[in-house]
């Protein structure tokens, strides 16, 4: 059952009773399957052949079917890198049409093709799936690649503390026309191999004991299998394939696909038809379920990207900015997310929003175009981790403020202004900052969004309570934000509470902690009612995101001022310098 079933593909289509659309219903257009040989010929006609006649558009297939596991690499054949971007997972079918002549593989040895017009609809759906055996194991830290000591540090931590650890090497190094791009950092995890229902109460110790907040690391065991059904139009099944199904249009028009499922977990949470450049190929997933995963070319995947990451009618030069910061963005991605995944990235907020086609725009398609193959590179050459943030509230950050590590030298924060900026006060004075009007880029962008650009937010003591109820230390009587970093975004919280004190460590957790802050640039306050007692905590902060790197309205705001795209991306990665990857 775990070989690909070319047996039983031939045998499904030579002696089931094959039900053809009643005289009155338009009829689908046969396709047609041409059989191969394992030495590449056509093979003759055998037991396993399969009962459609051959047609006049055959053409020899020398490839074989890509396995799953292929889908989590970069194929750069021809230069230009092509990406396995997941549209969605855990379904029980998948329906979708070529937009033109389509061949569809079914792999295995003798390299099976079917061919079938545009326009015609097909299903494929999974049946006897077995769900991936994964092994669990907390990730207790993270580290740059380069901070050797950092590691040495963080093995040290967790030992003293008791806990067995070993170290991973996450992120891969490769070259693309004499550069380099190397995303490799070290992963510190628990040797203690845990179970899914293990997993979340050993987490809850170490947050109560140590006030460290850890996450899953996953490593498949035993890979998912299924039997995956191809069906017609008329609900007729053509074909069976051993996990995985290759969908190509000889013209490279690509798909349209039906009921694609869309922000999983958020409010606007649906199904859409959308279409999409390049190949579809329908794969087992973890869960032994369909994934549709897209394989596109990288500039057509950024087509359906840079539109759902800025604003479409913004300055031409900020919509290039930010097509060379995606590029760079996708490629550092390589090899870090979805491991236990039959694809590289996903296409929802947790990787990047991809709608293909259907989410294309004629100004972003330019922008791209007009950038092709653009990364930003440091002065050694080495591709930038290119990251942005929406608003940064008039100021950059240090990523080793918000994300701890090494100090990035091209990820320094600084003033966003526009202009000089003596005489102006900075964030070392936070509460006399968010209150002045100041000549920043994100603010005087034509695109600025007052509300997040300065923000404020009120929590009921209730409210915090329950946010802070796995911290373990009670009741909270004080909050304090502290370790402020050059735009005094806060990378810590410390937590007093009637049973003890703790402290939260990170940019990211103590956003979360308050159901997602706009950004940690803010000042905390208590609020009494008039006999005294604490009623809640007054947050007022500037700032929309992490603020690390290019700020994507500031960047709108620099166009608009005049700075070309070089000049934008020069400003926010101190010096980086705009190159052609490919």
């Amino acid at each position: 059952m775990h070989k690909v079933v070319l047996a039983l593909l031939a045998f499904a289509l030579v002696t089931c009773a094959t039900p053809r659309p009643p005289p009155e219903a338009a009829p689908t257009p046969s396709p047609t399957v041409e059989p191969r040989s394992r030495d590449g010929g056509a093979s003759t006609r055998s037991p396993d052949a399969l009962a459609f006649p051959a047609g006049p558009d055959l053409k020899s297939v020398d490839e074989l079917l890509p396995a799953p596991d292929t889908l989590r690499r970069l194929d750069f054949r021809g230069g230009e890198p092509q990406v396995p971007i997941g549209l969605m997972q855990g379904r029980r079918e998948v329906r979708f049409s070529p937009r033109g002549r389509m061949r569809l593989r079914f792999g295995g040895e003798e390299g099976r093709v079917l061919e079938a017009p545009a326009g015609s609809v097909w299903t494929v759906r999974v049946t006897e799936g077995s769900p991936a055996e994964l092994s669990s194991y907390l990730q207790l830290a993270e580290v740059p690649f380069p901070d050797k000591a950092g590691l040495a540090e963080a093995q040290a931590l967790w030992r003293s503390r008791g806990v067995a650890v070993r170290v991973h090497v996450l992120g891969v190094l490769y070259g693309i026309a004499g550069k380099v791009i190397d995303n490799r950092r070290y992963l510190l995890l628990s040797q203690e191999q845990l179970s899914p229902t293990e997993a979340p109460a050993r987490q809850a110790e170490l947050l109560r004991e140590y006030g460290a907040r850890t996450s899953l690391f996953e490593e498949v065991r035993v890979p998912s299998r299924a039997i995956l059904e191809v069906r017609d139009e008329s609900g007729v099944v053509v074909g069976l394939a051993q996990d995985s199904v290759l969908a190509e249009t000889l013209d490279e028009s690509g798909f349209d696909v039906r009921q694609v499922e869309h922000d999983v977990g958020y409010d606007n949470h649906g199904f859409e038809d959308r279409s999409f450049r390049g190949t579809l190929q329908l794969t087992v997933d973890r869960h032994g379920t369909l994934a549709a995963v897209n394989l596109v070319r990288l500039e057509d995947l950024l087509k359906g990207l840079v539109p759902s990451e800025i604003y479409a009618r913004a300055h031409p030069e900020a919509l290039k900015a930010q097509a060379v910061t995606a590029r760079g963005e996708v490629l550092a991605k390589v090899g870090i997310k979805h491991l236990a995944d039959p694809f590289l990235l996903c296409s929802e907020q947790h990787c990047a929003v991809y709608r293909g086609r259907t989410g294309e725009a004629a100004s972003t398609t330019a922008a791209v175009e007009a950038t092709r193959g653009e990364g930003l590179f440091s002065q050694q050459g080495r591709l930038v981790d290119s990251v942005y943030s929406a608003v940064c509230g008039g100021h950059t950050e240090d990523n080793d403020v918000v994300w701890g590590g090494p100090p990035n030298p091209n990820l320094r924060g600084r003033p966003d202004v526009l202009g000089p900026t003596e005489g102006l006060p900075g964030p070392d004075s936070l509460s006399e900052y968010l209150r002045a009007e100041l000549p920043t880029a994100c603010r005087l962008s034509t695109f600025a969004q007052p509300s997040k650009y300065r923000w404020e937010k009120r929590f009921s003591v209730e409210q915090v309570n329950a946010f802070t109820a796995s911290l373990g230390v009670g009741p909270v009587r004080a909050l304090s934000l502290g370790e402020r970093g050059v735009s005094g975004r806060a990378r810590t919280l410390t937590v007093a509470g009637e049973r003890g004190v703790t402290q939260v460590r990170g940019e990211l957790n103590i956003r979360r902690l308050f159901g997602m802050l706009n950004s940690s640039m803010a000042l905390v306050d208590e609020e009494r009612d008039a006999e005294g007692h604490l009623t809640g905590w007054h947050f007022r902060g500037g700032g929309w995101g992490h603020g690390v790197g290019m700020c994507q309205t500031g960047a709108i705001g620099r166009a608009e001022a005049g700075q070309r795209y070089q000049d934008i991306l020069r400003f926010y990665f101190n010096g980086a310098e705009v190159a052609p990857i490919y």
